[in-house]
């Protein structure tokens, strides 16, 4: 046993420092990236938000509202073969630029993604999601994944530290998927005692993918819009989000009247109710690490996006980074004990 004394923060514990900036208006800075990977396929170019592959926010529907802002859905696993071929049939060739498969890493997950590459070639993103990365198992799959699909960009995770982000890039993977138990819906750090603040691991782990030629994705933890821009200040090259884009109309699940209010249901997908879904319930070997929350329903997705952006171009103008590729250079965080006065909350 050690311990470690230096200081590990998340978002809440930071505020960025505004700069001197010439920037006139809000309308001058780009939000747009372009990446170039370090094992798979062209460059990329697009908002660098992602929805996550949860079933209740990685959704076609919302892949195809997004896409049209230039954001990422990663697409959640549990879509049959037939599904997807109707929403490539009906969806503008673009979207294929911004959206993945997703697949765990059991024999039956690769026998159902080589399925679907075959059949749709056009997707190039594979998101190799398991809640914990650290297995040896996780990364033989991620080499025998590279082997067998050299030309596609592989996004592996979840890790919180820079030397398996290494491992990982090593073994095959494009970009890293960085953070344990910061989720909304996640319990992990509740039933396990595991996890890692979330700017810290942001921080450590995209100095590690950067030394390499490697990417990683905040996944998790971002409450507000102010959030997403920290992850960016801290290094990130893309934000997963699932909390703050559940609750759409894009988002799936049933929109359910209660108490004269309408919610939409939101969950980990290691909750009961996720392992009853698709799993007939929580195996006896384990513990649900996930919990189920009504959101208040939000109607379409697009003014939500719209507000994230109109954030993040704002704190690029408070800091003086015409695009969003300079802001982690012109972010300097100050520590601090209070983000916003809450007297009317």
């Amino acid at each position: 046993m050690r311990i470690e004394t230096d200081i590990k923060l998340g978002f809440k514990d930071v505020m960025i420092r505004p700069k001197r900036s010439t920037l006139k208006s809000r309308a001058q800075v780009s939000v747009d990236r372009t990446f170039v990977f370090l094992h798979g396929g062209p460059s990329w170019t697009g908002v660098p938000i992602m929805a996550a592959n949860m079933d209740t926010v990685g959704t076609f529907e919302m892949a195809t509202a997004l896409a049209q802002h230039g954001l990422f859905t990663a697409i959640h696993k549990h879509y049959s073969k037939d599904a997807w071929a109707s929403f490539l049939a009906q969806a503008p060739e673009t979207v294929a630029e911004f959206i993945a498969i997703s697949t765990g890493t059991g024999q039956g997950d690769l026998d159902r993604l080589t399925q679907l590459l075959a059949s749709f070639p056009q997707l190039r993103f594979i998101c190799i999601d398991v809640a914990n990365g650290y297995s040896e198992h996780f990364v033989e799959f991620v080499k025998r994944t590279r082997e067998q699909f050299p030309d596609k960009v592989i996004i592996a995770g979840n890790v919180v530290t820079g030397e398996m982000v290494e491992e990982l890039l090593l073994a095959g993977a494009d970009i890293i998927k960085v953070g344990i138990g910061p989720g909304s819906v996640c319990t992990t750090r509740v039933k396990t005692g595991v996890g890692y603040p979330q700017l810290s691991a942001i921080i450590e782990c995209a100095d590690a993918a950067h030394g390499l030629g490697g990417q990683i994705i905040a996944d998790g933890g971002c409450k507000i819009p102010g959030d997403i821009a920290k992850a960016f200040g801290g290094g990130a090259d893309f934000v997963m989000l699932g909390g703050m884009l559940a609750g759409h109309d894009e988002s799936g699940g049933e929109l359910i009247e209660k108490d004269g209010k309408q919610v939409k249901l939101f969950y980990g997908m290691s909750s009961k109710t996720a392992m009853t879904k698709y799993a007939g319930g929580v195996a006896d070997y384990r513990a649900s690490e996930g919990k189920t929350v009504e959101i208040p329903y939000k109607g379409a997705v697009e003014e939500t996006v719209k507000d994230m952006l109109g954030s993040l171009r704002s704190t690029c103008t408070y800091v003086g980074a015409s695009r969003l590729k300079e802001l982690t250079k012109r972010t300097t965080f100050i520590r601090v004990q209070e983000q916003h006065n809450e007297v009317f909350s």
